[in-house]
């Protein structure tokens, strides 16, 4: 391999963690709001409110977090090709079982039911809302009744199961994609040392437990309380 192969090689993986980061910054903070539906109606729907009328969440961040979106599923899918077209050792003699897991040989699959997640979750929340707020022209959120809508809107998504176990699933097959993707990410941009190696494995598995869960419980919440 030439320099600059090699160089442009650890390139595309520093931009593949740095989207990964974002990402899972978003996934953070997506969570935290979405968890306010479990304590406080009032709450998320004041957050929801802010977080859908606010300028730079609408017309910078969320056309950022799009293209991030988009930016990290291409570069998964371009580096796992560029991987396979690498190999030169026949790996049925290799046995890959035995020196790697599951999950970091089929990030692929993870990723793209993670990528059918969020087309669903699309056509669920985004799309309606920004037919109702920038086709319908209706920006101030409210119901009939005078009440801001957002709380009403997430519980009714939930009311069949069918709807609700797509996303349990969803997010157990996000759970698998993080496991991997939170530590390579880190290992991409230089904590390689064993002891550093240690702590982010532990960190992997919290975090791609945690955040999960997290939005599990939010589905599984409004499904039995609706």
């Amino acid at each position: 391999m030439s320099n600059s192969t090699f160089f442009k090689s650890i390139g595309y993986k520093v931009l593949m963690a740095l989207s990964g980061f974002f990402l899972m910054f978003f996934l953070v903070q997506h969570l935290t709001i979405n968890l306010l539906s479990i304590f406080s109606a009032d709450d998320f729907n004041e957050v929801s409110h802010f977080m859908g009328t606010n300028p730079l969440v609408q017309f910078i961040l969320q056309p950022v977090l799009i293209f991030a979106v988009v930016f990290h599923f291409i570069m998964g899918m371009f580096l796992e090709y560029r991987n396979n077209k690498a190999r030169v050792i026949n790996y049925a003699y290799n046995k890959p079982s035995a020196n790697s897991t599951w999950v970091s040989r089929n990030m692929i699959i993870s990723g793209l039911t993670v990528l059918a997640f969020l087309a669903l979750h699309f056509i669920d929340f985004w799309i309606p809302e920004i037919s109702t707020k920038y086709i319908a022209g209706d920006m101030t959120g409210k119901l009939s009744d005078g009440s801001f809508r957002y709380y009403h809107e997430l519980q009714e998504k939930f009311v069949h199961i069918e709807r609700v176990v797509a996303y349990v699933v969803s997010f157990v097959f996000l759970s698998l994609h993080l496991m991997h993707g939170f530590q390579s990410s880190f290992q991409s941009v230089g904590f390689r040392q064993n002891k550093n190696l240690a702590v982010l494995s532990r960190l992997s598995y919290l975090f791609a437990i945690l955040i999960p869960a997290g939005f599990i419980t939010v589905a599984l919440f409004h499904y039995l309380n609706h």
